[in-house]
């Protein structure tokens, strides 16, 4: 499973993206736990907490990340939020 990074959370991560090894599907709450595992010490967590996610290229939505699940072989994008102007 990737996990891309956009922003802030590719700042946090300091890397674009990360590849997360999986047996099986994993709930949206896992990917974002095993994601800032990856990156101790950083400010990801904090970062991943207020992030907008896109699981391939469908937004993730609001509902709980505990009862969204990411299948095998997906991409996953954490997008901050941004101000437009």
């Amino acid at each position: 499973m990737e996990v891309r990074y956009w922003a802030a959370a590719k700042s946090a991560a300091g890397t674009p993206s990360d590849q997360l090894e999986v047996d099986g599907s994993l709930t949206l709450a896992e990917v974002v736990r095993r994601a800032a595992e990856l990156h101790p010490g950083t400010r990801l967590p904090e970062v991943l907490k207020v992030c907008s996610a896109l699981i391939g290229d469908r937004p993730a939505g609001t509902g709980d990340p505990g009862g969204i699940e990411v299948p095998p072989g997906s991409t996953v994008e954490f997008l901050p939020p941004f101000a437009g102007g």
